[in-house]
C-alpha cells in the first residue's frame, strides 16, 4: 500500500516525532510512505516553530499572517500533486493544520481518500489562546477540511465529540491516540542504576518530560520538595527545557533547594528513556481537555508511578489508584496531595508502577500497532483508478 503522508509541520518538537513515529510505524507494516511537506532546517528549534517560519509569524501582523498560511495552501496543493503523479499513491493521510486546504483539493481533483489526523481543534484553540484576527473565516477552513476528510482520526475521545459537533458524521471518526515505539524501551537501565549514573543515588526522583512553560507549575513541585523532610531528600529531575526554566530555577534557589532541582536541557529523544528510567514519579502536569500527551505513553512504557490531573481524556488511558493518581486539578493542593500519598507510601509507588506498565499492552498503545489501524482504513475505502492497486494483506 502507498501512503502519501501530507503535512505542514517545519518543528522539531511533539508535532514532529508524532509524524516520524507514525510514519516508520507504517513502513513496518509493509507500507511505503511518501512525505508532501515543507523541508526541516537544522537551525530549527526544539520545541518552537522551525527556522523562517517563526521568523515570518514574529515579523507579520496576525490578520496578514492568517492570510499567508491559507496562501500557503497552493503551495502545498503543487506540492501535493506533483507527489500523487509521481508516486501515485493508494491515499492521503494528513496532520491536520489551520487554513490548509490542499488536502481537500487534492483528494477531490485525484480521487484519492483522505484520512485526516487532528490532535487540536486549532480554529477554537487559537481563537481563546492566540487570538485570531478572521474568526470566521478560520472556523469555516476547519470545518471545510473535517467534513471534507473520509475518515477523522482525533486523539482523544473529547476531541471526537467536539469533532461531531461541527458537523462530521461520527461513522467518519475514529480515536487513535498518541503511542510509543517499543523499540525505544528495551535493554534499558534499572532506576537505579539510571540514579547511580545521574548521581541521584538515594533520592526520591520526581521526574518531567518535555518542553517547561508557565502553566506546567513546576514550581509547585520546587515549593513542595522544599518542606520535605531532610529523610525524604526529593529532587526534580527535569528532561527537556523551556521558558519557564529560569523562574523554577529562580524559585529553587530563593528556598535554598538549587541542588535538588535538576534541568538536562535538550537532549535527543532516543536518550530520553534511559535518563527518565531514573524517575521514582513522573509528572503529567494540567493540560487542555482534548490533549493526548506524548510523555503520558512514555511515562506508562517506563512502568513509572504517574500523577495526573483527574480531566476526561486521561480517563480514556488511565485508572484513578490502579495505574496513576489523579489529582483535582482545581485544588489548590491537589498534585501535593498526590505526591504526599506517594512519597509516604513506597508499595502504592511500586503497585501503581507495575499497573502503568501494563496499559501499553492492554489498549493497544504503540506506534506499529496504529498504523495497522490506519492502514486497514485505507484499505476499506472505495478504491479508485487514478491509484494505486491496494495490496491484498498488510504485515501485522
Amino acid at each position: 500500500m502507498r501512503i502519501l503522508y501530507h503535512h505542514r509541520t517545519a518543528s522539531r518538537d511533539g508535532q514532529s516525532t508524532h509524524i516520524q513515529e507514525m510514519i516508520g510505524g507504517l513502513r513496518s507494516i509493509g507500507c511505503e510512505v511518501e512525505e508532501a511537506a515543507p523541508s526541516i532546517g537544522k537551525d530549527n528549534p526544539a520545541g518552537g516553530s522551525g527556522g523562517w517560519v517563526g521568523k515570518l509569524k514574529a515579523s507579520l501582523p496576525s490578520c496578514v499572517y492568517e492570510l499567508a498560511e491559507l496562501a500557503y495552501s497552493l503551495v502545498a496543493y503543487r506540492r501535493l500533486s506533483g507527489k500523487i503523479l509521481a508516486f501515485k499513491p493508494n491515499g492521503i493521510y494528513e496532520r491536520y493544520n489551520l487554513y490548509l486546504l490542499a488536502g481537500v483539493w487534492a483528494k477531490k481533483k485525484y480521487g484519492l481518500p483522505l484520512i485526516l489526523e487532528v490532535n487540536a481543534p486549532v480554529a477554537l484553540e487559537r481563537g481563546q489562546y492566540g487570538g485570531l484576527s478572521w474568526p470566521r473565516l478560520a472556523n469555516w477552513a476547519e470545518r471545510y477540511v473535517w467534513r471534507n476528510a473520509d475518515i477523522v482520526l482525533p486523539v482523544t475521545q473529547v476531541l471526537a465529540d467536539y469533532i461531531v459537533s461541527q458537523g462530521v458524521s461520527p461513522d467518519h471518526v475514529v480515536v487513535i491516540p498518541n503511542g510509543i515505539n517499543e523499540n525505544h524501551y528495551r535493554n534499558l537501565p534499572t532506576t537505579e542504576e539510571a540514579k547511580q549514573k545521574l548521581g541521584l543515588t538515594g533520592k526520591l526522583v520526581i521526574g518531567f518530560t518535555g518542553f517547561v512553560r508557565e502553566w506546567d507549575r513546576l514550581d509547585r513541585i520546587v515549593r513542595w520538595i522544599a518542606q520535605q523532610s531532610a529523610e525524604v531528600d526529593a529532587c526534580l529531575l527535569v528532561i527537556g527545557d523551556g521558558p519557564a526554566r529560569a523562574e523554577i530555577e529562580a524559585c529553587a534557589t530563593g528556598l535554598g533547594i538549587s541542588e535538588r532541582v535538576r534541568f538536562t536541557g535538550v537532549v535527543r529523544r532516543e536518550e530520553v528513556p534511559a535518563i527518565a528510567m531514573a524517575f521514582d514519579i513522573a509528572l503529567q502536569t494540567a493540560l487542555v481537555p482534548y490533549a493526548s500527551p506524548l510523555c503520558l505513553f512514555e511515562y506508562l512504557a517506563l512502568g513509572k508511578a504517574i500523577v495526573a490531573p483527574d480531566q476526561p481524556n486521561h480517563h480514556e488511558i488511565l485508572t484513578d489508584q490502579v495505574d496513576a493518581i489523579l489529582y483535582d486539578p482545581d485544588d489548590d493542593q491537589g498534585i501535593e496531595k498526590a505526591l504526599d500519598a506517594l512519597r509516604a507510601d513506597p508499595r502504592l509507588r511500586e503497585q501503581i508502577a507495575r499497573a502503568a506498565l501494563r496499559v501499553i499492552e492492554s489498549k493497544q498503545l504503540t506506534w506499529k500497532q496504529h498504523a495497522t489501524r490506519v492502514a486497514g482504513l485505507f484499505s476499506r475505502q472505495p478504491s479508485t483508478p487514478s491509484a494505486a492497486p491496494v495490496s491484498s494483506a498488510v504485515r501485522s
